[in-house]
């Protein structure tokens, strides 16, 4: 491989998020963190020369995007996904999150319902909450460690509680569904049905395994063009989140105009100079990068798969479809919530995203990110393999 993803990066000591706020958040010292997704890998080598470029110009004056910027996104989606978009739809802003939000204050009033399908990401969650909004939750249901909409529940909640946004997660986090066309249309054709607008998170859209197609949700139907936003950002895919740069696609003029005046009232204008630079960057020369990533990421899930069928009595991997995060199932361990956060964090010395907090469904399990050179990922599944033994005893 032309890129080392096996080489160990200290990050310790760098202020990150991931390595040095155990402490801040209440955890042990010397746990092995597996929870935040972010990426144990440097961004692609033509990236970091693009932002050391920009750093020798020393100026660092507002900027914005200009045509070339919106060629590489859509070069990009064209060739990755068959989505064709249009410049003058994008929106640029400072995160997928704060899309969200924005989204949620400029498109609904205080007390309207917004539903999502947990369990799942759980800003979505925070996001509503935070807003005033009335929290609706459609749980997903888990057949057998494959996670499906129920839609008869779906559009149920929808029609009983004043619902007028749905926040969609596709690739699916944490549960790692690639959601097919025929979900996606039932999904959307309800949401057409009884007016819900749909804020389509597809930041984890370039990794998808196997046979499985990451679909873009207003390339479903024309209809869906016009009520939805598509929230995407190479931040997840290039590991880029630090410089806060996001892309938010809405093709409704209305709406658009909707999101520009909330994003005004918040005092919003130019973004990140460097998010600029790494996202047209990344987007227009880190292909080879990612595949080769993608490939290493396989061997690294290959190896949880491993250990899960053989060394992990009581704990079941949800094979994932796409995402760098992985869904554990450890109900059969006969653990509380609270137990099984002691025995991730005490017994087995890892910082792993607790289960629960991602909502309805999410008790009894672990989401593990294994976007981390091979060696700590092992380090990390043998701290677990012998945790497990020990709670045997």
């Amino acid at each position: 491989m032309k890129y080392d993803f096996d080489k160990i990066h200290d990050r310790r000591n760098t202020d990150s998020l991931k390595y040095d706020f155990a402490k801040e958040r209440g955890k042990s010292d010397g746990l092995l963190p597996l929870w935040v997704a972010d990426m144990d890998f440097r961004a692609p080598e033509e990236v970091i020369a693009a932002l050391k470029s920009k750093a020798e110009h020393g100026i660092f004056g507002y900027s914005e995007p200009k045509s070339d910027y919106f060629d590489a996104l859509g070069n990009w989606f064209l060739s990755r996904h068959g989505w064709r978009t249009e410049a003058e739809n994008f929106v640029v802003t400072c995160g997928v999150v704060f899309s969200i939000c924005t989204l949620i204050r400029a498109l609904t009033k205080a007390g309207d319902g917004v539903i999502i399908c947990q369990p799942v990401y759980y800003p979505f969650a925070e996001s509503v909450k935070d807003n005033g909004r009335k929290l609706v939750v459609s749980q997903l249901i888990n057949d057998g460690g494959h996670y499906r909409v129920d839609f008869d529940d779906f559009e149920a909640k929808i029609t009983g509680n004043g619902v007028k946004l749905f926040i969609l997660c596709n690739p699916h986090n944490p549960a790692g569904r690639v959601w097919t066309r025929e979900e996606l249309e039932r999904m959307g054709d309800i949401c057409v049905r009884h007016g819900v607008f749909v804020i389509s998170d597809e930041i984890h859209s370039d990794f998808v395994y196997g046979d499985n197609r990451h679909i873009v949700f207003p390339t479903v139907k024309a209809e869906f063009e016009d009520i939805c936003a598509v929230c995407t950002a190479p931040t997840k895919t290039f590991n880029l989140a630090g410089l806060h740069i996001a892309n938010t696609y809405i093709k409704n003029d209305i709406v658009r105009g909707q999101f520009k005046k909330e994003l005004d009232s918040q005092g919003f204008s130019q973004p990140n100079i460097m998010g600029l630079v790494a996202c047209k960057s990344a987007y227009d020369c880190g292909a080879d990068w990612l595949e080769q990533l993608k490939a290493y990421l396989s061997g690294n899930l290959q190896l949880v798969r491993e250990y899960a069928a053989t060394k992990l009595k009581g704990v079941k991997l949800v094979e994932p479809q796409g995402t760098y995060l992985v869904w554990l199932d450890c109900r059969a361990l006969g653990l509380t919530d609270g137990e099984l956060s002691a025995f991730f964090e005490h017994g087995a010395k890892l910082w792993v995203d607790d289960g629960y907090v991602f909502g309805a469904g999410g008790g009894g399990f672990g989401r593990i990110n294994i976007a981390c050179p091979r060696s700590t990922l092992s380090v990390a599944l043998e701290r677990l393999k012998y945790a497990l033994s020990e709670l045997k005893k």
